[in-house]
């Protein structure tokens, strides 16, 4: 947690799709998601302390979205929009002031990354963040998508490798490898 020492420019922390359908449990659930709970809250309350905006994004698809198995996509139906799986999950305390982001909302459009058709960039660049936080699942999906798309937008990032993890664990230690040499801070 070094990173809360720099001072590069304001700070936000950003969790992605930390939803009930993605833990254990869930639809599509991620192996120990139920693990990153603690560092998630730690950080959710060292964020509020400091006064640093929190950012929620989360898959909102549609009741035939083009990413389930049925419609040919690579997953099994997840995350439809106000269904008790696309709700976040309840043991993350996300604060009522925390700013949602909806992705994946169209029939046919898959988004994995928070940035993707959200304007989430445009958000962050009119409150004058430089810095995220990430956190959430899976890291070798949607987490991954959203710390590349933040660092080719210019961001600097620090992942929270305890609040991740990854649907495929082997697969964990090269994602981390490579959003480093990409440039992304672990912490």
């Amino acid at each position: 947690m070094g990173g809360l020492l720099m001072n590069t420019g304001p700070h936000a922390l950003l969790l992605v799709d930390v939803q009930n359908d993605f833990c254990e449990g869930g639809s599509l659930a991620v192996p120990g998601s139920d693990s990153i709970f603690p560092a998630i809250n730690q950080w959710i309350g060292k964020a509020l302390e400091a006064g640093w905006p929190i950012l929620a994004s989360r898959d909102w698809h549609t009741v035939d979205h083009i990413s389930f198995q049925e419609r040919g996509g690579p997953w099994p139906v997840h995350c439809v929009q106000d269904s008790p799986g696309a709700e976040f999950h309840p043991e993350m305390k996300l604060p009522d002031s925390a700013i949602r982001v909806s992705k994946g909302t169209a029939f046919d459009t898959d988004a994995y990354s928070a940035f993707d058709g959200t304007q989430l960039d445009s958000y962050l660049r009119r409150h004058g963040i430089h810095r995220l936080f990430v956190a959430g699942l899976a890291l070798d999906v949607c987490v991954q998508a959203t710390v590349k798309d933040a660092l080719k937008l210019g961001f600097e990032v620090e992942l929270i490798t305890s609040g991740t993890r990854a649907v495929e664990a082997d697969e964990a230690p090269a994602v981390l490898e490579q959003l480093q040499d990409e440039g992304a801070e672990l912490c």
